[in-house]
């Protein structure tokens, strides 16, 4: 194939010359039409095959691989840019939920992940990829106490639905606090005097939230006594309002972890830190006695797990704020 290619294309010019010659060209001088047909050649070797992958790959892509440096290099500098822009909000979550989407799955329902991704896009809009990692770091702790023993929580009716898969009300109850934090920081909201504040409501939102999950969740699959919170009556594990000591030991240190990375990132400082671990000690305490006494009670039906999810992470971001402007 090669070889009749590089004939065809050899005699070409000759071909050409005797036969095709344009007659506003017959007499001109030797110079022209040397020009002339060795465009027609060039454009001739341009329309045959490509010969080399290279070649194909170029033709296929219009462009050659350096020239692809400049596209890749723009989108990692816009991923990478701060402040941060929606549309780089968006284009990194697209990203990492491609990529992610096996751990996503094995934690959300599809309308669940379609609220996870809002919420990523509004929390790196907010706080940038630090405040989309401690969210990250939060799904998987919670999604890890919340499958642990999965079959003996589902032999005992205990067990989150869906095995364990959050749907969107759960997305939007377990956030919805850090949520106003995001859209406070957003737009500005008291300027910088009250920015650290927003960044420190996110935080212990998620700290107060982790805590929750991480604290019922391994109780339910370990607590060997759990106690009714407002009477200490001993009741079965998966009672609304019950604690037990693996469960809160539990959840005490999941806050602690995830206040620890939130440290980490640069997104409170260590003071701070201990302002959320005990915010989010306090908000759950408070969630037990609510869960205990009125949560499904006659004249409480509307008070289901998600509205009492906004309620203890509510209480978590106020009291961190309001502790924090005390001791400043």
């Amino acid at each position: 194939m090669a070889l009749s290619t590089a004939f065809a294309l050899h005699k070409i010019p000759s071909i050409l010359h005797s036969t095709s010659t344009p007659p506003s060209l017959s007499n001109s001088n030797p110079h022209q039409r040397y020009t002339f047909f060795n465009t027609i050649n060039n454009n001739s070797i341009r329309g045959s095959k490509p010969r080399k992958m290279s070649q194909f790959l170029t033709r296929a892509i219009g462009s050659t691989p350096n020239n692809l440096v400049g596209p890749l290099s723009g989108a990692k500098d816009l991923l990478l840019s701060n402040p941060a822009t929606w549309k780089t909000a968006v284009l990194a979550n697209v990203v990492i939920f491609v990529l992610g989407s096996p751990i996503l799955m094995s934690g959300l329902s599809l309308s669940g992940i379609a609220a996870a991704f809002l919420l990523g896009s509004l929390t790196w809009r907010a706080f940038g990829s630090s405040g989309f990692l401690l969210v990250a770091t939060y799904f998987v702790i919670g999604t890890m106490a919340t499958k642990a023993k999965m079959a003996q929580k589902e032999a005992q009716g205990i067990a989150e639905k869906r095995k364990g898969r959050r749907g969107p009300g759960s997305v939007i109850g377990s956030s919805a606090a850090g949520c106003v934090c995001a859209f406070l920081s957003i737009y500005g909201v008291g300027g910088k005097m009250l920015s650290q504040l927003w960044q420190l409501g996110f935080v212990a939102s998620f700290c107060t939230k982790l805590s929750d999950t991480v604290s019922s969740e391994i109780g339910k699959a370990f607590g060997k006594t759990t106690y009714l919170v407002t009477t200490f009556k001993v009741v079965p594990r998966g009672t609304e309002g019950a604690v037990s000591f693996e469960g809160t030991f539990a959840g005490l240190v999941a806050s602690i972890l995830l206040a620890l990375v939130g440290y980490l990132l640069g997104q409170i400082n260590g003071t701070e830190a201990a302002l959320c671990v005990i915010a989010s000690q306090l908000a759950n305490l408070g969630e037990s006695v609510i869960g205990a006494s009125i949560q499904d009670k006659a004249g409480f039906r509307w008070l289901n797990n998600d509205a009492v999810n906004v309620i203890n992470i509510s209480m978590g971001t106020i009291l961190a704020v309001l502790m924090q402007q005390i001791i400043t």
